[in-house]
């Protein structure tokens, strides 16, 4: 069993969390909505999993490589 951190690549806003610890994701599902330079983008699971972990709530300004959820895998 692994775990996965799901981050984001810039400087943003999360603006809503699609997903709860417990979800089960498939690889390339979204899990969150960030804005950065004033667009909205997905944040999607880099692996298949249970969510473990939300480590962060909308509204919240994230750095660059800020990770959003923990996955753990079988």
């Amino acid at each position: 069993m692994g775990q996965t951190d799901v981050v984001v690549p810039m400087k943003g806003k999360i603006v809503t969390v699609l997903v709860k610890p417990g979800d089960m994701v498939e690889k390339d599902d979204e899990i969150a909505v960030f804005e950065a330079m004033k667009m909205e983008m997905p944040v999607v699971a880099p692996a298949a999993g249970k969510i473990a972990e939300i480590k962060v709530k909308p509204g919240q300004v994230i750095e660059a490589e800020t990770v959003v959820a923990v996955i753990e895998s079988e």
